[in-house]
């Protein structure tokens, strides 16, 4: 059986006989007895096995290493020890060796270690912890679309559109690489026209949207940025909702009730994860979590923002300034200042994205970024530019090809409608859940620059 179901309401299973398969996570042995620290990973639970010289094969069990696994079947029986209950084996199978330089010893391992054996850390207290956790998140974040209505839209991989508008993005050719010199002749290659990775899937899922009223988006994205930074990856996974008949407001009502939902939903069911970090990787963790479930989020424009940073007594490395984007010294500041996540609404135009619908000021877009304490920027999303010619007007100031994007100017063409949306990170969350500060650490592959292995 599985130590989850186990666990679940271990008393009923007292002096009854049970059969579990899994691990050596830990062994000592004794003159005439030992104890062996037993997972099955289908809990964060570790049960004690106890056995005695009693078994026929005593000898050979004294040996099993660490990393092995093994078979089970015992009494369920109170501990003697630390542990409530314990396991008392009557018969222990070895179902797969496990050699002494087996990677993953029971001691302390560095988190850059444990990358070079990325296949293997899943098996540490830690990557057991911080996976399952990403499991229960990703489940929460369907949940609270499913149960509201919203389609989940699996948005294309492969694309020819930037929504974003950096440009750093991973090309996908068929050509032989050994002979692209100079200019390429997309015409030849396998789509007819240069095609990328895609970097977020808000565009197409706008079309879905103007469907279906709610949608939402969670998969992969990748980013050719050339960065190192504990918060940059390569391939990271991003969640995108779009709602139609949906302006600013109702998105950050949204944004706001979608996080609360999550991190309690992670709370309520990972409880011995969210201990474990607490107490080993994030001091107060627990605590800073149950805050935000409880908080009012504070709603202030960028200008009053910029006010605030520029009349703090504080001495900048970065000196605040209007019309510009704030740094994470800012967003510290302005999360301290109130207590509390605090959306930032009304950004610049000029620092923002094409598709953000402009205010009538002219200066600003209705855009906006979630500001959470101990992590800054959390989610950023927008009331979309509903109005056709406004929209054009502002990729010709861009100089973007409008004829390629025809599609999604046809969206305002075609029964077009107020509609917002906003995009998260899911590896940004889940440092933020899990204190753990490395994107590295969050994701079970991570493609960095001059790193994918495995």
């Amino acid at each position: 059986m599985d130590l989850r179901d186990l666990f679940s309401d271990i008393k009923k299973f007292i002096n009854k006989e049970v059969t579990v398969e899994g691990w050596i996570r830990n062994h000592r042995d004794q003159k005439t007895f030992g104890f062996i620290d037993f997972s099955d990973g289908t809990t964060f639970k570790h049960l004690q096995v106890v056995y005695d010289d009693k078994l026929n094969n005593f000898q050979e069990i004294k040996k099993l290493l660490v990393g092995s696994a093994i078979q089970v079947k015992g009494i369920i029986v109170p501990s003697k020890g630390n542990q409530e209950y314990e396991l008392l084996a009557k018969e222990i199978i070895l179902l797969g060796a496990c050699p002494e330089d087996y990677p993953i010893q029971p001691k302390r391992h560095t988190k850059e270690f444990l990358r070079e054996v990325a296949y293997l850390r899943p098996r540490t207290n830690l990557f057991q912890a911080v996976f399952r956790v990403r499991s229960i998140a990703a489940y929460a974040i369907h949940k609270y679309f499913q149960d509201r209505g919203y389609v989940y839209f699996h948005a294309p991989i492969i694309t020819a559109s930037d929504c974003e508008g950096a440009g750093e993005m991973f090309q996908v050719t068929t050509l032989p690489l050994d002979k692209l010199k100079g200019k390429i002749d997309y015409n030849k290659d396998f789509f007819g026209k240069m095609a990328n990775l895609t970097v977020s899937g808000q565009l197409e899922a706008e079309t879905f949207a103007m469907a279906f009223k709610k949608t939402y988006t969670f998969g992969p994205t990748f980013r050719a940025e050339n960065s190192n930074t504990k918060t940059h990856a390569s391939e990271f996974w991003m969640i995108e909702p779009e709602i139609a008949f949906c302006d600013l407001a109702k998105d950050m009502d949204i944004m706001e009730d979608m996080l609360k939902y999550i991190v309690k939903y992670v709370l309520d069911n990972a409880p011995l994860e969210i201990e474990f970090f607490d107490n080993f990787v994030e001091k107060g963790l627990k605590k800073k979590l149950e805050k935000l479930v409880s908080s009012k989020f504070i709603r202030i424009d960028h200008e009053e923002a910029i006010t605030i940073l520029k009349n703090a007594d504080v001495k900048w490395e970065f000196e605040p300034k209007y019309g510009e984007d704030i740094a994470r010294e800012h967003e510290k500041y302005i999360t301290d200042y109130f207590d509390g996540p605090v959306f930032i609404k009304n950004w610049p135009k000029d620092i923002k994205a094409f598709y953000m619908k402009q205010n009538d000021d002219g200066k600003t877009v209705a855009a906006v970024d979630l500001e959470v304490p101990g992590a800054g920027e959390l989610m950023g999303g927008s009331e979309r530019e509903a109005d056709y010619d406004k929209l054009v007007n502002r990729m010709h100031e861009l100089n973007m090809d409008e004829k390629s994007m025809d599609w999604y100017l046809n969206l305002r063409r075609y029964g077009g409608c107020v509609h917002s949306g906003f995009g998260m990170g899911f590896e940004r969350l889940l440092i933020y859940l899990t204190g753990v500060d490395n994107i590295r650490d969050v994701i079970p592959y991570p493609r960095t620059p001059k790193n994918c292995e495995f």
